[in-house]
């Protein structure tokens, strides 16, 4: 879509925005539920025009409209809790939709190897050691094994909280990795997409084929929502880097870094939130062995469909309805 083709399609939403704006602003009464939705709309606009490069004076216009809306929906002191409740519910799932095709191609990177490992080590289950050491599959076989005291612990720990610090750590480092290798015209993060792919493939299917299967499955089946979806949001952040530095249009590489940063920097706020969530289920909710591994499919499944259907349709703008033809 062109910039113009873009600024015709919408001008009449930010129209309306302007002009409930200056009926809020001059203290006259105003909609405060279509004001929001339209507040909504055009912050998504604003994360197109941003990752589609449109003209300075187009995303200016929507920045200014968007902070005016802002200011003006915000401005009671609410300790940050405002904001937050924003970036959760609003900006957050829009960024993350801007920046969909960054996001299919982090998904094709990361599920292609994935299932490519999977089906080899399905038919061999040897070529897992093309991958991990021997110590390393040994490892993964004491830490899903029947005899384990606590599912998925790569180390002794006293207590849950100590594995919670540790998954924080882990998943945070792993996120922050593929995010960063972007730098590196994004290379860096395919590399870690395809090799974080396979390496999970192939100890899944490993597992499973060695008779571990639902020890394995229900430990990872719930967390895997947060933490795997993450890991691409992540690496989606690192491929606008990555296109920025290899693309950067009419300005300077460096201009064009700083301007990808600004508009990743709302994915990097939700994949670290994700990510601390994921540390969170890890430690308490999937390596409890109390839990029956039916109880953690369900509420795994429960939680696959609620990230995919929060980052598909929250914060969406109210469609409005379309007023009845008289018959």
């Amino acid at each position: 879509m062109t910039p113009l083709t873009f600024e015709a399609d919408n001008s009449a939403h930010w129209q309306a925005l302007e002009a409930a704006l200056d009926l809020a602003e001059g203290g006259k009464k105003f909609d405060a539920a279509r004001l929001a939705a339209l507040y909504r709309g055009c912050c998504e606009h604003l994360a197109l025009a941003q990752a589609r490069a449109y003209p300075i004076h187009l995303t200016q216009r929507l920045e200014s409209l968007t902070q005016r809306a802002h200011r003006l929906i915000y401005r009671q002191h609410d300790f940050g809790l405002g904001r937050l409740r924003q970036l959760l519910l609003l900006d957050f799932p829009a960024a993350v939709r801007a920046h969909r095709w960054y996001v299919l191609v982090a998904t094709l990177l990361f599920v292609g190897p994935l299932l490519a490992a999977a089906m080899a080590t399905w038919n061999d289950p040897g070529f897992i050691l093309h991958l991990l050491s021997a110590d390393k599959v040994r490892d993964f076989d004491s830490m899903y094994g029947d005899a384990s005291e606590a599912l998925g612990r790569t180390r002794k720990a006293d207590t849950d909280w100590q594995m919670f610090g540790y998954y924080i750590m882990n998943n945070i480092g792993i996120g922050f990795q593929c995010f960063g290798a972007g730098i590196f015209a994004g290379l860096g993060t395919a590399f870690f997409l395809v090799f974080n792919g396979l390496s999970i493939g192939a100890v899944g299917a490993y597992l499973v084929v060695s008779g571990r299967g639902e020890n394995f499955l229900s430990f990872v089946v719930t967390h895997s929502a947060f933490e795997l979806t993450a890991i691409v949001l992540a690496s989606a952040a690192g491929l606008r880097l990555g296109h920025a530095l290899l693309a950067p249009g009419e300005l300077t590489r460096l201009q064009a870094l700083k301007k990808a940063a600004s508009d990743a920097v709302v994915l990097v706020y939700g994949f670290a939130a994700m990510l601390l969530v994921a540390a969170g289920v890890e430690a308490f909710w999937s390596s409890a062995r109390w839990v029956s591994p039916q109880v953690k499919y369900g509420v795994g499944a429960a939680c696959w469909c609620l990230v995919l259907a929060y980052l598909a349709f929250q914060g969406r703008p109210a469609t409005p309805k379309k007023a009845a033809h008289a018959s």
